[in-house]
Order: structure tokens, then sequence, then C-alpha cells
């Protein structure tokens, strides 16, 4: 057995199960029974008289072994393991086998509430319902699953284990007016013996990992597309589905789902392997969407889409979240990672081709700008912390693998990627590919499988460049010194903190320079020298008239300029690419967090891009000075000048773009009217404060409803619940709770996170503990409160006070959302005495399941505390020279 990690022992492997639900109990306990029968290949010179499989909240009644020679063992005891999540069968005798066995076991399970294993999601129903629908006083329920990282062995006993593939049969005792659905279609229906009750079967499953198993009960229907490609003859249906009253709000998924199949099946050079593709919305779900083999799972509001009442913002990401996971029925289910160490390889990947999909469906959103702004950025953040993981990184069990889907697997994952592609060619990137799926299709691989497909279609030895961006932590920051007619470059880790020690700087990465240069940035042209492979390099040949590194930050790291020439790239900017943009500005906030250049030159560069019009550049400018703005909010004479500052930047753009939106105006527009609306009336733009009000007080009075357009409700509920104190609040609070708009919740609570006061923050916190805001939610309200420097000490107060009696026993059930409650609840502060006191409170505490994100609370707090002290009179006599304080 592997000493890095807790698995199960090797001799014995599943090969088929036969699952099998019935006497599911539709309202009270949720508990139901089953049994589940596995083929096992049992290799065992030795003998043994126990076998181990894993289960975890199951009560198992009776467990038979049947040899191939007839021969049977019953198990005389079960021990349960609930640390390592592990049942062991103890058959109270030596039993000396080699070959095929079926175990059979007979056991009892809760369809759960905390959104893990099988479990049950609560909504209020549209339109009549029939009366064998799960329900309570307060809600209606249906029933689905997600096992993905270590959750199959919560439903039923079982190997759970990403490289124990086996093959599936299921079937499902329903009331005869719902209907249920699981990865492959239905095969028949047969009578129960229960009055009113159904049993679905479905086909066999193709090999594949526990983790993809899936199955769904409830009052579903459905809308139906058809591929344009054929396969095995057939255009293959795609359905959405969602319970009643909402599969209209599938169409826009549905109408990207079949392109993007068909796209997919020729990208990689295979056809889609299953008969058929089910979309289901999940009232109740704890990421984005899951990406079960034949029966993907999606949150509501990434799946979901209606013209007339969603945000535009949320067509963006329906079809991005559906391409990601598309991407996943190849890469993941078809060929899937050996062990979790490599859940990159999942999820790194799905991350870039989702946003390649819809590049080629949806050209005119600047996909690779969005990438740039939002995937690459974030993945800086994370990965410029001391407590950042290596993309690929030692996983020791379940518990573990849970806290690793995070920006560093998906959004470095993809970022690297990405470099990668841009290095070898699009094109020949997707043959080597393709390659590897095709060579590795129902089977398990490691990244090594990967780089040498990709090393043999280019004749490159990706190994050789790509190991320490995949296996060692963090990034560089590229410095640049200039001479005439040279710079000199030297590459060192990047840490926000900006404290690099010399054992955290002794990889040498190498860097795609992507360096342009000539006599301005139209004319500019790539040098011959393409890649930094050393500490420190010269480069000559530049010409100082313009240059500049990393070409629409391709490559994943930062850039350095001297103070002069990041003022010369300010006024060079109409001859950059909005990733070129992104990546100056982002690197000149970055730096100056870091130490590594200062605060005054990221203002004085921003300054000049009061005439952008680009929302993806906007984006990047809002975000990072909404940052310098929270770091200094201690100061009030700071403060003050960065508002007006701000203020002064924003006015002409959000005066230019007006408040109505045109016919056949472009997504990008409308994207920016909100954000410069949002940013303009928080900072107390007085046009804007005013036209907000009043769409706000025509709204709530019910005199007009459509005088709020849906991708504005966002930023006119914020600004009226920072101006308009309680009454404001109880109107929006009202408003999430009558709401019928599909991202109508969530939009709410993030408005509901401006309160200016520790009043309103503490009743907006009970309110998120209350029964009122669903699970998959409550993390939504709190990110609000805690990007509100106003009131977001009282975020930490109520997790210190209520952790027993609220946050805990409510939170705990799911460390996935345990964990990314705290982590973006408890990350905004830039004190130390917080960070000492969230240190202390956590300290004798049992934190496995969330304790990384307790290490990058702690790190991004103190590195912002170094920053503040670091730059805080730098930025107030900047300020001063510049007439804004």
């Amino acid at each position: 057995m592997a000493s890095d990690r807790d698995i199960l022992p090797e001799w014995a492997k599943p090969s088929h199960y036969h699952v099998s639900l019935y006497d599911l109990e539709f309202g009270g306990g949720f508990t139901y029974q089953g049994t589940v029968a596995i083929n096992v290949n049992i290799t065992n010179n030795a003998g043994w008289s126990d076998l181990s499989l894993n289960a975890y909240q199951l009560k198992l009644h009776a467990a038979e072994l049947k040899l191939k020679d007839g021969s049977t063992h019953e198990s005389k005891d079960f021990k349960y393991d609930d640390k390592r999540q592990r049942v062991t069968l103890d058959f109270g005798t030596n039993i000396e086998y080699n070959g095929e066995a079926v175990l059979t076991v007979k056991f009892q399970g809760t369809i759960n509430n905390v959104m893990a294993g099988f479990y049950r999601s609560k909504y209020k129903p549209k339109g009549e319902v029939p009366a064998s629908t799960a329900k309570d006083d307060e809600f209606h329920y249906m029933f689905s699953t997600q096992f993905e990282s270590c959750d199959a062995r919560r439903a039923f006993p079982c190997f759970d284990e990403p490289n124990l593939k086996a093959t599936f049969d299921v079937e499902l005792e329903i009331p005869e007016d719902q209907t249920a659905l699981s990865n492959m279609p239905e095969k028949e229906v047969k009578q129960s013996k229960k009055s009113g009750f159904k049993t679905v079967v479905f086909n066999r499953t193709p090999i594949m990992s526990t983790y993809l198993l899936a199955w769904a009960i409830g009052d579903f229907e459905y809308v139906e597309a058809f591929t344009k490609r054929k396969y095995n003859g057939k255009n293959l249906p795609v359905r959405v589905y969602t319970t009643r009253g909402l599969k209209d709000q599938g169409r826009f998924a549905l109408d990207n789902c079949h392109q993007i199949v068909d796209y997919f099946s020729e990208v990689f050079q295979i056809d889609y392997p299953l008969p058929k593709v089910d979309l289901l919305a999940v009232h109740e779900f704890s990421h984005g969407a899951m990406e079960n083999w034949g029966l993907i799972t999606y949150r509501t509001t990434a799946v979901l889409f209606d013209p007339k009442t969603s945000a535009d913002s949320y067509r963006n990401r329906v079809a991005y979240v559906v391409a990601h996971e598309l991407a996943h029925q190849w890469f993941g289910n078809l060929v899937t990672m050996d062990w979790w160490s490599e859940l990159w390889l999942n999820e790194g990947f799905a991350t870039w081709v989702g946003w390649f999909a819809i590049d080629h469906l949806y050209p005119e959103w600047n996909v690779w700008g969005q990438f740039v702004s939002e995937s690459v950025q974030l993945a800086f953040q994370f990965d410029g912390l001391r407590f950042s993981h290596p993309i690929e990184v030692p996983v020791y069990d379940g518990l573990e693998v849970d806290q690793i889907f995070d920006h560093i697997s998906y959004l470095k994952g993809s970022s690297v990627i990405r470099m990668l592609s841009a290095h070898l060619g699009e094109e020949v990137f997707l043959q080597g590919v393709a390659d590897y799926l095709k060579a590795n299709q129902y089977k398990n691989a490691t990244t090594n499988d990967l780089w040498s497909a990709l090393s043999k279609a280019s004749g490159q030895d990706v190994n050789s460049f790509m190991d320490f961006w995949i296996r060692k932590i963090g990034f560089p920051v590229v410095t640049i010194a200039e001479e005439p007619g040279q710079i000199g470059l030297r590459q060192q880790r990047f840490l926000l903190s900006g404290d690099v020690k010399p054992e955290e700087d002794e990889t040498v990465w190498w860097i795609p320079l992507g360096l342009h240069t000539g006599a301005s940035a139209s004319a500019a042209s790539l040098h011959k020298v393409n890649a930094l492979t050393q500490k420190e390099d010269t480069i000559r040949d530049v010409d100082d008239s313009f240059y500049q590194i990393n070409k629409n930050l391709t490559g994943f790291y930062r850039t350095n300029y001297p103070p002069e020439r990041l003022v010369k790239l300010g006024e060079a900017r109409h001859g950059l690419t909005v990733q070129d943009k992104i990546g100056l500005v982002g690197d000149a906030y970055a730096n100056s967090v870091a130490g590594y250049g200062a605060t005054p030159g990221l203002l004085a560069l921003v300054e000049r891009f009061q005439d952008e019009s680009e929302y993806l550049v906007w984006s990047q400018v809002l975000t990072n000075i909404g940052n310098v703005r929270s770091v200094f909010s201690h100061a009030d004479d700071i403060s003050n000048g960065l508002k007006a500052y701000q203020l002064k930047l924003l006015t002409p753009a959000v005066e230019k773009i007006g408040w109505d939106f045109k016919d056949g105006e472009g997504f990008l527009t409308g994207q920016l009217r909100a954000a410069l609306i949002l940013s303009a009336g928080l900072l107390g733009h007085e046009a804007t404060v005013a036209e907000a009000k009043r769409r706000f007080d025509l709204y709530t009075s019910g005199k007009d409803k459509d005088a709020i357009h849906p991708s504005l409700r966002k930023a006119i509920f914020s600004i009226a619940v920072k101006d308009g104190g309680e009454q404001a609040f109880k109107a929006i609070q009202n408003e999430y709770l009558n709401t019928t708009s599909i991202d109508g919740k969530e939009i709410c609570l993030q408005a509901l996170g401006r309160v200016q006061t520790p009043e309103l923050a503490l009743d907006f916190l009970s309110f998120i503990f209350s029964s009122q805001v669903a699970m998959q939610d409550k993390h939504s309200g709190t990110i609000a409160l805690a990007n509100n420097s106003k009131v977001r000490i009282e975020v930490w107060k109520f997790v210190r006070d209520h952790w027993e009696d609220k946050i805990f026993p409510t939170l705990s059930g799911n460390m996935v959302v345990l964990e990314r409650f705290l982590r973006f609840g408890l990350n905004k502060f830039a004190d130390d005495k917080v960070a000492d006191e969230i240190a202390a409170f956590f300290k004798d505490k049992d934190v496995r399941g969330f304790d990384k994100g307790i290490a990058v609370i702690d790190d991004t707090i103190r590195s912002h505390a170094k920053y503040r002290d670091r730059d805080e009179a730098k930025v107030r006599e900047w300020l001063k020279a510049n007439g804004y304080a």
C-alpha cells in the first residue's frame, strides 16, 4: 500500500456493481433501504478473514460473499471506522481463495440535507405537484446525488477510489408519478410490490469511477434537443431537466449543450461515448456543477436563464459552466486521474477548454480577456501566498482532497495549460490532448501520460519545462532593469507578503517571455529570445522606444517594470490589447502589495484609464482600486482621498454610458454599464445615487415593476441598501423571500451585504443562518459583508460568538461549504491583531477538513497588514500632492 495515501487493501478490486434502492421515505425521516451486489476480483494468497470497503453514515444489515465455487460466507460482524469512512466485514473464518466473487450487502441510509452523497434539496414548487412528492410543512423536496470527491460511500457501500473503476447497474423504486434519472437511459420499468410505486431499471454504464455515478428522483420535466452530428447513426438526445414550472429556463443551456457536445467530439477526435446527455437543475448544490457521466447536475443559477428576468452576467456563467462540465465527459470521465493528487488534470483542463468552447460559440465576448481578468488574477492571488500548494499535491485521503477543489487546481491549472497551449500552438496542443485521450480511454492516467502525448505531438520535451510549474509551489515575478538597447531580467518567487526567504526561492522556472519591442506599441514585433531559463539574463537588441514582456498575459508570472517604464506603457495603452492592459494594472497592484513596487505608481498608472471603454479592463481597475481602498479603510483621510480619486476616475465613464440598454448592444457593454453604476453609486456619485433611488422606489412601491432592468438589480439594490438604512434593508429582504427570478436570491444577498451599521450586519448574519437561506447560499451574503469595510469585523465577531451554536453545527456536515464560508468571510482584514485573534480561536479546535482555509486566511491578512504599514505614508503623500486629500 502506498504510504503517502490512505487507500483500501489492494487485493480486492471491484469490476461491477448492481445498486438497488427501495423503501424510500418521502417525508419525515428520509431513510431508504438498499442492496448492492459487487463483483470483486480477489488476489490474496495469504488467506483472509475480513474485507474492508468504504461506507459512511450507513447502517449495514447483512453481508454475504459468494465464491465462484458456489460456497458462501456471511459476515459475522461489522466494524465501522467513521474517521476513515470504512466498514470492515468480519467473516469469522480464514478464507483461502483467489478469483471472482460476489459481495452482496443489505444496508440502510439517509437522504441527508448537507449536499453530499444521496441528499434532498428544498424548493417551493410552481404549479400543481403530485401528492407523492416529498415535502414537509414549509418546502417540497427533490432527491439527487453528489459523490465527488468521496461521497458515494455515503449512499452505498463501495470501493470509493478513482482508480477502482467498474460498471454499474442501477434500479430505483419510486412513486408512479415521479421521474427517476441516472447516468444511462431507462432500460425498463417494473411493477413494484408496493402499491403506487414502480421500479426504474437503467442500462449498464461504461466502466467508470464511483464518484461519477449519479441518480435523481423528483417531480421533473424537461426541454429536449438533438445533436447535429450523428453518433452510432443517431442524433443524440440532449435534455435539461428541472422541477415543474422551470423547464423553459433551461433552453439557453440546451442550445449551448448540443453544439458543445458536437464541437468537443471533433476537437478531441472521439465521439461523445454515451447514448444521452442530461443536465439537471438542483435546488441546493455545494459547487457550481458536477460532471456525472451522462447526468450532469447543476446549481440552478449555473444552468437556468430567463432572458426576461435574469441578469445578463448569468448568461455568461451558464454557457461557461455547461461547457466546463461537458469537457469532463472526456477529460475526467472517459480518462480519469489515477489519484486525487492529480485532480488538476480534470479541473485545470476542463476550465481552459470550457473557455475555449465559449470563445468558439461567442467570439464577441472576448473570452480570453475575461479569463485573464478573472481566472488568472484569482490564481495569482491565491498562489502568491506562502501557504499555497503545488498544482499537483500529495493527497492522503478524502477529507484532504475536498480542500484542493480550489483556485490552484482550477485556475492556476488552467492558466498553466493556456501558457503551454500558447507556446506549442493551439493545433499541436489539441492534437496531443486527443492522442492522450485515445491512448487512455476508459482507464486512469497521470500528468506524465499527458506530457508524453504532448511531447510526441510537438517534438518538444514538455516535461522539462512544465515540471516545475506543476510540482513546485508558487510562481515568479520577473523584475526588469533597463540600459540603452538592452534589458536585464531577474526571476524570483512572488509572495504577496514580499518577504521571500532564500530557501523559498530556489526554483528556476522556464518562463515564456513573449517579449515585443519596436518603435511603438503598434509597430512592435516578437523578439527572437523567447524564454528566460535561468535566474538572471540580459537581452540585447531591445528598442527602448517601446517594449513589453508577457504579451497578452499568456505566461503565468508577474512583471515588475521600472516606474518610468510603467508610465510609458500607460501612455501607450491605446496600442495594447485588453489582456495587456489587464496584466499591466494587475501586476502594478500586486507589486504594490508585495513591495516590489509602490501604490503611488499604481494610482498614477490607473489615473490614465479615465477614457477606457472596455468592460474587462474596467473590471480589473475597479477590483484593484477597491482592494487598495479596503486595505487603507482604517485611516479616514486616506479613505476619503481614495474615494475622491476613484470618483474622478469613474465619473466621465458612468456619465457617458447611461442607464438604458439598447437593442443590439453587445454583452460586454451591458456588463460595463452594470459595473460602473454599481461603483459610482457606492462611491456617492450624486446623479447615480438619485437615479438608483428613484428606480428603487418605483420598483418596491409596485408602481413600476419594470423600473429596474434585470442586469441592474445588483447595482440598484446595493446602492439602496447602502443609502437607505433599515427601510431599504427590509425591502430587499422581502424581495429575497418573494423573488421568482432564478438569480434573484443570490443578487439580494450580495446587495444586503452593503449595510452600514453593526446592528443591520448582525440582523443580516442572523437571517443568513435562518432556515430561509439555503445552505448553498450562506457564503454569498457573508462574502458581501466581508468586502464591506464598514461592517466586516461583525463577520469575525459572529463566527467567534456563534461557532458552537450556529456556524459549526450548520455547516460542518459539508466541509467544502464550511471551508469556503470561513476563507471568503475572514480574509479581507489588514490587521495583525485580527489575525492573532483568529489564530488563537482555532488553535485548540479540530480543524481537519478546513485547516488549509485557516492558513490561507492568516497568510492573506498578515500580507495585507504588511502592505498597509509599508505604503500608508506614501499613499497619503501622493493623494495630498495630487489634490485628492
